[in-house]
């Protein structure tokens, strides 16, 4: 089949416009932001349900966490405050109240506003708080580079 005025095959016309570099930077785009929140989950998860080896492998060497006015390294976080996250991601609920991916280049940044509620040490969390992480692609895929966290 064939436009009348142009002779040009429909099928040719189809694959133009599914081929555009529109399309494939917006196929690309979709991929790359599906990539980075399945990394951010499996952070998420890891630390919930203890897994410090997954916890640490999703790190970027030169991670840098903030968190209550300190910064630390990758090696801080593994001796130290890594078990007190995993021991109250475990003793709370957290519910995602909204969440960004923003993707420019190899580097991605998401963000998450969230709520905790359970009990830690006998004492009750009703909490809000945020999170941003920027990540960078590197030849293992996703990591983490950066991470802050607050609430209130």
């Amino acid at each position: 089949m064939t436009f009348r005025r142009t002779g040009i095959p429909i099928l040719a016309v189809a694959a133009c416009l599914i081929l555009s570099p529109a399309t494939v930077r917006g196929q690309e785009a979709e991929s790359a932001e599906r990539a980075v929140r399945e990394v951010v989950e499996s952070f998420r998860s890891a630390l919930g349900a203890g897994d410090s080896t997954t916890v640490i492998r999703l790190l970027h060497p030169d991670v840098r966490i903030y968190e209550g006015g300190h910064a630390e390294t990758r090696a801080q976080y593994r001796s130290g405050h890594l078990r007190g996250d995993i021991s109250f991601l475990q003793s709370v609920e957290s519910e995602t109240t909204s969440d960004q991916v923003v993707i420019q280049g190899d580097m991605a940044l998401y963000m998450r506003e969230d709520r905790k509620t359970g009990t830690v040490r006998d004492r009750e969390i009703d909490s809000r708080g945020t999170e941003t992480l920027v990540l960078v692609r590197t030849p293992d895929g996703w990591r983490i580079r950066h991470i802050h966290w607050s609430s209130r």
